[in-house]
């Protein structure tokens, strides 16, 4: 191995440290907001979410054996229990959960365990909007 040369991991490190320290702290602790979740869906949907079908939605079965309500309550406004292994859930409303909807990676990933649970399929990019308006509506 050439002495001058830095073996890989180190010079690895290097660059992970250099790019975190000119990387802004708030961009590291949230990706993305509510706000902007909803945007982004509404886009793919072609129409602005809708509260009130977000709403029913949330609250309906969907010929499956929970809603999104059976384990984030409703209103989504207080700590939820999953309603098979009755683990404790934050707040889903972003309005009393500021954590909520942040990260576009978990946003994606819970979109897509939840609905497959409720729907027995991915929710559609409206569906999604829908769902994302009621949420952002709750005060």
């Amino acid at each position: 191995m050439n002495p001058r040369k830095k073996p890989p991991c180190v010079a690895g490190l290097a660059l992970a440290l250099l790019i975190a320290a000119q990387w802004p702290a708030t961009a590291l602790a949230a990706d993305t907001s509510p706000a902007a979740q909803l945007q982004h869906w509404s886009t793919q949907a072609g129409s602005p979410g809708n509260a009130q079908r977000g709403q029913t939605f949330f609250n309906t079965r969907h010929g499956a054996e929970w809603s999104c309500a059976s384990c984030h309550g409703t209103p989504p406004t207080a700590q939820g229990k999953h309603a098979n292994t009755g683990k404790s859930i934050s707040p889903l409303a972003p309005a009393f959960n500021p954590k909520a909807f942040t990260d576009t990676a978990k946003v994606d990933k819970w979109f897509r365990r939840n609905c497959n649970d409720v729907l027995s399929r991915e929710c559609s990019a409206g569906e999604k909007a829908d769902v994302l308006a009621y949420l952002n509506s709750l005060k």
